[in-house]
């Protein structure tokens, strides 16, 4: 299961953590625009549900591609990327990137998360 991070310095962090959510929301529920429009030819679409909003955190379920964790901060806005496999790991990296540039003109550059230690691992 791929995990990736981004960090974005914004001083607008919880505004578009909120944006995000609230357009994630309007997927899911049909009156927004659909998910496969970012997914591209072939793509499955995916059923969308934000589990978790609030002024600091946000959680964007994308079933079955995986799942989205913002965190705001006051000049980062941070993400973590849950996502089934790499082509999934593609797709959100394309959906949620696009979406936030378009909201705020932010470059979102994805980096793979460093493996966790085992218990006991002095890493």
């Amino acid at each position: 299961m791929p995990v990736l991070h981004a960090r974005i310095a914004t001083d607008r962090a919880a505004r578009y953590l909120a944006q995000f959510c609230r357009h994630a929301t309007a997927m899911g529920d049909g009156r927004g625009h659909r998910i496969r429009r970012h997914g591209g030819a072939g793509a499955r679409p995916a059923a969308v549900r934000v589990t978790e909003f609030g002024d600091t955190r946000g959680v964007v379920e994308f079933e079955p591609w995986g799942r989205a964790e913002f965190t705001a901060e006051p000049a980062l806005l941070s993400i973590r990327l849950d996502a089934a496999d790499a082509a999934a790991a593609a797709r959100l990296c394309a959906v949620i990137g696009d979406d936030l540039r378009r909201f705020g003109r932010l470059d979102v550059e994805w980096v793979a998360a460093e493996p966790e230690s085992a218990p006991g691992d002095p890493r």
